[in-house]
């Protein structure tokens, strides 16, 4: 089975050495070329453009940042839609806007190329060990023919029903995740603010109903008030960006969401664009006079 891969960010590195690892043939691009370097001393062919990557392969993987990109790199000047060819399928494993994904699925349909959105959560260890659960809107049949692909990559995979349909569950993930993360940094803080020793803390809040992957994996980032890259802060304040929008147009109130939002714009406008999301953290112990 051809795979080509498009992104090769945090997320798209390891999640295409996990592809070759399954024993696929792989051809990768990403706009800054040396990203490519990895992959490629792993086995990966290098293509150079996205339309290049695409031409006769079988399953085309996008991972990029953001609807424009998603859209430059699929329907752009030297877009996949160029070279892809008929009957291949199209796995966009970024995380983008719904209605977004459903014009460029039905661009692409009109050349006989289809397309599933298929985009992740697990974060950069997720992506590492191949545990990432993915989340997939489309057909069903398309999804069975790129099994053995996103398994290299996933430990969970669900389809969630048709194209568009991964996006929107992702919007409600991040939902989930930003306030998670929130209440974790709430806890915490409270804790150190108090004295308490943390460490006995965490092995007592994280045994019960109270424990999450953000509590168990991210509290020593925010006890420690270091936030080293894992999901970055930008990226999830556009996801919220994205979910606000479905809100809006369906009439659903996201009033904890819209907070998030405002205080990720804030960390942004400060500087902490690029650090891990449990960074959220710095506007508690900033208002709690620990910083």
């Amino acid at each position: 089975m051809k795979v080509a891969f498009i992104g090769l960010g945090t997320m798209g590195i390891p999640m295409a050495l996990n592809i070759l690892n399954a024993g696929l043939e792989l051809t990768v691009h990403n706009r800054t070329r040396d990203k490519e370097e990895i992959p490629a001393k792993a086995g990966a062919l290098q293509a150079g453009s996205p339309q290049e990557a695409a031409a006769g392969a079988e399953i085309i993987i996008t991972c990029v940042s953001d609807t424009p990109d998603v859209e430059a790199v699929i329907l752009g000047e030297d877009g996949v839609i160029h070279g892809a060819r008929a009957g291949s399928i199209v796995v966009d494993m970024s995380t983008i806007s719904p209605s977004a994904t459903r014009i460029i699925a039905e661009k692409l349909g009109k050349k006989g190329v289809k397309m599933l959105d298929a985009p992740v959560s697990g974060g950069s260890e997720g992506a590492q060990k191949g545990t990432l659960s993915i989340m997939v809107g489309g057909e069903a049949d398309d999804l069975e023919k790129v099994g053995p692909v996103l398994r290299a990559m996933g430990e969970t995979i669900t389809h969630v029903g048709p194209i568009g349909a991964g996006q929107l569950t992702k919007a409600i993930n991040q939902i989930v995740v930003g306030g998670t993360y929130w209440s974790v940094a709430e806890g915490v803080i409270l804790g150190v603010k108090a004295g308490l020793d943390m460490e006995k803390v965490l092995q007592a809040v994280g045994s019960g109903a109270a424990s999450s992957w953000p509590l168990i994996n991210r509290s020593g980032n925010m006890i420690k008030n270091d936030y080293p890259l894992g999901f970055k802060v930008k990226l999830h304040r556009k996801d919220l960006n994205i979910a606000l929008e479905i809100a809006r147009e369906i009439g659903v109130t996201l009033p904890l969401a819209a907070y998030l939002e405002q205080v990720e714009t804030g960390l942004i406008a400060r500087g902490h664009k690029d650090e891990d999301l449990s960074a959220v953290a710095r506007s508690i112990r900033e208002q709690s006079g620990l910083d």
